[in-house]
């Protein structure tokens, strides 16, 4: 990784009175995305049928990423409503031999309109780099999938106060130029904080999360800067949801087992449009 400056490294936790907060109208325009991971069978197609019985407000977006094995059926059974369903990971190859990959044309083809691409599990456990993940992002724009790129520290590294170096050398090296708000969204999630039941504190989500966004607007420009959405993937569930998607430069949240259920996930987005 190269030598950031100290004013960039080095994490701080912003005083409460610099917590940015949303305004009451901006909360119906967020984002949420359920990462089911290797969970789901035919039988979980009933959890979507009942989200798609619900009427969400005009501007906010849901989608579900299932298992590969899931996304036709499960696009073919949300034709008529306004949820759509994403991958979870590409191969940054349109085809050939590759046991057990699964192109982002593939993706496209069975219905899928979004992939999360550089989730912390992918890095983690099978070694994913920088550079793979931004040949997946290539891959994924040219069969015109919108691509939820997340970036992260580790427990370690925050302790460090590496958060924002880490933030930005990932950024930087997993988001190829010429994205813009209608091919990227990013997903800050804390390796620490997920599946864990721990939960940054709101100053520190909003520290990395303004962090984020100032460095989209430096790369991709003032317009698509702002309008790129940003994600909170973490622990969310609906007793602390409210509070992180009410802070400002968050636009949704990157959900993984509170999305398994139709009624967690319906939580966690009614809890965002109460008062």
């Amino acid at each position: 990784m190269r030598t950031h400056n100290s004013s960039l490294s080095r994490s701080r936790r912003l005083p409460e009175h610099e917590v940015p907060i949303k305004l009451e109208n901006e909360l119906a325009n967020l984002l949420f995305a359920g990462n089911w991971k290797m969970n789901g069978t035919r039988e979980s197609l009933n959890e979507v049928a009942e989200l798609a019985a619900v009427g969400f407000r005009p501007g906010l977006k849901v989608l579900i990423f299932p298992p590969a094995t899931l996304i036709s059926r499960m696009a073919d059974a949300l034709e008529e409503t306004n949820i759509e369903v994403g991958g979870q990971n590409c191969h940054e190859k349109p085809s050939g031999a590759y046991t057990g990959e699964i192109s982002a044309k593939m993706l496209s083809d069975a219905g899928a309109t979004h992939v999360i691409l550089g989730h912390s599990e992918r890095r983690q456990l099978y070694g994913e780099s920088d550079s793979s993940v931004m040949a997946k992002v290539r891959a994924a724009w040219r069969a015109d999938l919108i691509t939820i790129v997340c970036v992260g520290e580790t427990e370690e590294q925050r302790n460090k106060e590496e958060t924002l170096a880490v933030v930005e050398f990932q950024m930087d090296q997993s988001i190829p130029d010429g994205a813009n708000s209608d091919n990227l969204v990013v997903a800050y999630e804390p390796v620490w904080a997920i599946g864990t039941g721990k939960t940054p504190a709101p100053t520190q989500i909003a520290e990395v999360h303004e962090f984020i966004r100032n460095r989209c607007i430096a790369r991709f420009g003032e317009v698509d800067g702002h309008c790129i959405r940003l994600l909170y993937g973490g622990s969310m569930n609906p007793s602390n949801s409210r509070e992180i998607l009410s802070l400002g430069n968050v636009d949704g949240g990157l959900i993984g087992g509170a999305s398994l259920k139709a009624s967690d996930l319906l939580a966690i987005i009614s809890s965002s449009q109460s008062k």
